[in-house]
């Protein structure tokens, strides 16, 4: 299977975090979640990918290459989470800007989009909502015939409505077997119905890279009343109370428990949530 973007052994170190042996691979095709809480390094790699930062050590490649040329940039459709545009600035000025950088922009393209979106081509950026922003961002990016697009934290601030919009959006943009979508965030029921696979950082570290489907079914949610000494080893996340106990746990695992434990099927959040708390996945 082609990968477009493959990441091995990754390093980055700053002052007071380090992003450490991080792999990935992303199929051409499909839609890679980046998940993690706040601070886990998702922006940085995602920088790190499209050459904004050079990584201390290890190898990326996008689309097979290793080198930064006018084809690379040509082929990246960038969403981030905040506006990229000046605020003074109308459709029309996004237009001329991107013809200049982008060979294969399509003006006429792009307008369709702005139909599509609702925008008004004549009002200025900094009279957009929210999410007005994002799906600008979004037909600019979508206009150049990229073949991978690249997603920051775009449904931050948005509304359940306008999420599920751009759920949509993502799922047609990929339809064709051609185009790929690596999409960061730290709101993961944005990825429960549309990623393929998952990469999970957590601090730094590679928590998981894989198929989706796979990462979830590998873990459950088990309650109880009581938790033997010999057993709290083998859970993440663990809570205990008054009441009784619950944690995240291997499903491998679940025959060791006593009969009496309740088990629920687990969700990426309850994933991020237990193994950030202080569990490990390993």
């Amino acid at each position: 299977m082609e990968n477009v973007i493959a990441l091995k052994n990754v390093c980055k170190r700053f002052n007071r975090f380090e992003l450490k042996d991080i792999c990935l691979s992303l199929p051409k095709g499909f839609i890679m979640g980046l998940i993690g809480a706040n601070g886990a390094g998702k922006t940085t790699t995602l920088k790190l990918i499209l050459k904004n930062l050079q990584a201390d050590s290890g190898d990326i490649l996008v689309f097979g290459e290793a080198q930064n040329t006018l084809d690379f940039r040509e082929k990246i459709g960038v969403v981030m989470d905040q506006l990229i545009f000046p605020c003074d600035w109308t459709a029309a000025d996004i237009a001329a800007t991107m013809k200049g950088f982008y060979r294969g922009f399509d003006e006429g393209l792009f307008g369709d989009y702005l139909h599509r979106f609702s925008l008004d081509a004549k009002k200025k950026l900094k009279d957009y909502s929210r999410g007005m922003e994002l799906k600008i961002m979004l037909a600019a990016a979508l206009s150049h015939d990229a073949e991978l697009l690249i997603l920051d934290e775009p449904t931050s601030g948005l509304d359940a409505v306008t999420r599920d919009e751009l759920m949509g959006i993502l799922q047609e943009y990929i339809k064709d077997g051609r185009r790929s979508i690596l999409f960061s965030t730290h709101i993961t029921k944005d990825l429960e119905a549309i990623a393929d696979y998952i990469t999970f950082l957590d601090e730094g570290r590679l928590v998981y890279t894989g198929p989706k489907d796979e990462l979830i079914e590998s873990y459950c949610l088990v309650k109880g009343t009581e938790l033997e000494a010999a057993f709290k080893e083998k859970m993440i996340g663990l809570n205990e109370n008054g009441y009784g106990y619950d944690g995240l746990l291997r499903r491998e695992d679940l025959p060791l428990f006593q009969k009496d434990t309740v088990v629920e099927n687990c969700s990426l959040d309850d994933l991020l949530i237990r193994i950030h708390k202080g569990g490990t996945a390993e």
